[in-house]
C-alpha cells in the first residue's frame, strides 16, 4: 500500500509524488494549517491516548496537508518547502513506552515535523525530542514509516523496527513503498538490476523485463526504473505531468488481486504531488477524472489565521482550487 517517488534532478522544480492505497476511504480533506497553533500530541479525535507526558508544541510553519480520518496527517507540504508522507509498514515496532519522554501519537507524527522543521535535517533532529506512541484508526493499526524531502532535494526514510529507529538519509533515496523494510527493498532492487543485466539488458529499453504485479516490491522496482528514465522537462507543468505518470504506473487498479496478511495490497485511493520549489500541492482522487491543486502562497499562514479546508470528493472541482477553501474548525 502506497508509493512515494521523489524527483530532485529535473532541472526545474523538486517534486515528490505519492499514492495512497487503502481498502476504504480515508476521508481525505485538503487542509491548510497556519503557524502559531498550539497542539497536543497526546490526543486522537478528542481522546487522550498518551496517558503521561504528551508532547505539546506550537507550530512554527504553516502547511497544506491531506488528513486521514480527521485524526492526523497522511501527507503534506509546509511553507518552508519540507514535505512528508506517511506510508504503511506492517513490521513497525515502536518499542515499549517510556513515560519519561514526551509521547506523540503516531497519526500526528508528520504534522509535528511539518509544523516544526524547514528541512530534512531539521526534521531528523526532532526525532529525539519525543517518543512515538501507537494508535488505531477505524480498526487499523497505524503501523507506518515516513518519507521526507525538502526544497534542496534532500531525502530521508524513517522506520521503527524491533523498537529501534532506522534512518536512511541521502538524496539518492527517491523511491519508497511498504514491506519489506527499506534496507531489504534496496537489496531486492540491486538484485533485480543484476538479473536484468545478466539477461543482456545493459541499456534501458522496451524489452527490459520489469515486475508487473501490484505488491510493494514490484511497485518499488517499476517506480525506480521509470523515474530514473524521466527526460528533462520543458517547464514546471511538464515536470508535474512526468512525476504523475510514474505515480499512476505505480498505482493499484480497482479489482487488482488483494493480499491480506503480512504484505497487504489495496487499490489506490488518491495521488498527490508536492512541488517543493513553488509550494504547490496537487491532488488526484482515483474516483475523479480531475486534477486539483492549491497554491500555498495564496493562503494566510500567519498566527491567528483560520484553518481552511476543501473536500476533494466534489466532482466539480478541477484545476487551481485555492479560492475554494473555506474556514473550518481545527481537525487536531
Amino acid at each position: 500500500m502506497c508509493t512515494r517517488i521523489l524527483w530532485n534532478t529535473s532541472g526545474h522544480a523538486v517534486l515528490a509524488g505519492r499514492t495512497m492505497d487503502w481498502p476504504e476511504s480515508t476521508e481525505p480533506v485538503l487542509t491548510v494549517l497556519p503557524g502559531g497553533v498550539e497542539r497536543d500530541g497526546g490526543r486522537l479525535v478528542g481522546t487522550d491516548v498518551v496517558g503521561d507526558n504528551p508532547l505539546r508544541w506550537t507550530s512554527r510553519f504553516g502547511s497544506i496537508v491531506t488528513t486521514v480520518y480527521g485524526a492526523g496527517t497522511a501527507d503534506g507540504l509546509n511553507e518552508a518547502g519540507l514535505a512528508a508522507h506517511m506510508l504503511y509498514l506492517d513490521s513497525t515496532d515502536l518499542g515499549p513506552r517510556d513515560p519519561g519522554r514526551p509521547g506523540l501519537q503516531i497519526a500526528l507524527w508528520i504534522q509535528y515535523l511539518l509544523d516544526a522543521a524547514g528541512t530534512v535535517a531539521e526534521a531528523l533532529d526532532l526525532l529525539d525530542t519525543c517518543q512515538l506512541v501507537p494508535v488505531e484508526m477505524r480498526g487499523f493499526a497505524a503501523t507506518v514509516h515516513v518519507a521526507l524531502e525538502d526544497a534542496s532535494g534532500d531525502s530521508a526514510v524513517v522506520e521503527y523496527l524491533a523498537g529501534r529507529r532506522r534512518v536512511h538519509h541521502d538524496r539518492s533515496y527517491t523511491v519508497m513503498t511498504n514491506e519489506p523494510p527499506y534496507d531489504e527493498q534496496l537489496r531486492l532492487l540491486r538484485e533485480q538490476v543484476r538479473i536484468v543485466r545478466e539477461l543482456g539488458h545493459d541499456e534501458p529499453g522496451s524489452e527490459v523485463p520489469l515486475p508487473g504485479n501490484v505488491n510493494a516490491v514490484d511497485r518499488f522496482q517499476r517506480a525506480a526504473y521509470f523515474s530514473a528514465l524521466l527526460p528533462e522537462p520543458a517547464d514546471d507543468r511538464q515536470a508535474v505531468a512526468s512525476i504523475l505518470a510514474v505515480t499512476r504506473n505505480a498505482s493499484v487498479p480497482f479489482g487488482a488481486p488483494y493480499r491480506e496478511g503480512r504484505f497487504r495490497t489495496y487499490n489506490t485511493e488518491y495521488r498527490t504531488v508536492c512541488d517543493l520549489t513553488n509550494r504547490r500541492y496537487f491532488f488526484e482522487l482515483a474516483t475523479s477524472p480531475n486534477l486539483l491543486w492549491a497554491e500555498l502562497d495564496r493562503f494566510d499562514l500567519s498566527p491567528g489565521a483560520p484553518v481552511m479546508t476543501l473536500d476533494p470528493e466534489n466532482p466539480e472541482l478541477v484545476g487551481d482550487v485555492s479560492a475554494g477553501f473555506g474556514p473550518s474548525p481545527r481537525p487536531f
